[in-house]
């Protein structure tokens, strides 16, 4: 059976099989995540970004950050990152600046273009978290059970990549 058949079957009670739906769910609600936004912002009538780039716009926020700060925290990839950044510029949503410090670097933030689209997700996240908590979908223990849970993979994960040679 190949490993991909493996994570699709929600019903195998092994270990290995636990670990395989969650990595499943983990990446299909990151999937989902981008849908929502994609959603909220055909319904907003703002067509001219994707949910990645609004999403970045999000994390960004009121800092003024590099393209390696955001790949640092672990949002994006690579180039992802620089193409996104580069398109956002261009259409406006955000500022860029090369740093004082190194010439090398480019700083950026958002316009208030982008601020709107950041403020959009924030209150769809809002509305989002509101809903969850009213309709006893998750409750504040869940959610900090939940969180727990994925720093520590997080770290293993982590750890696996720092310690291989």
């Amino acid at each position: 059976m190949s490993m991909h058949s493996t994570i699709t079957k929600s019903n195998d009670t092994t270990y290995m099989g636990q670990y395989l739906e969650a990595l499943s769910l983990v990446e299909r609600l990151h999937r989902l995540l981008l849908d929502v936004i994609k959603d909220e912002f055909e319904r907003v009538g703002v067509l001219e970004i994707n949910a990645v780039q609004a999403l970045l716009l999000f994390n960004v926020g009121g800092n003024e950050v590099t393209a390696g700060e955001l790949k640092s925290r672990g949002y994006y990839q690579g180039s992802n990152v620089s193409y996104n950044l580069k398109k956002l510029v261009d259409m406006g949503y955000m500022h860029h600046q090369r740093c004082e410090v190194d010439r090398r670097s480019v700083r950026v933030k958002l316009t208030e273009k982008g601020r709107h689209v950041s403020d959009t997700v924030s209150e769809l996240f809002e509305r989002h978290a509101d809903g969850l908590e009213n309709k006893a979908v998750l409750t504040p223990a869940d959610i900090d059970e939940i969180n727990t849970s994925l720093r520590r993979v997080e770290r293993y994960w982590t750890d696996q990549i720092r310690y291989i040679y």
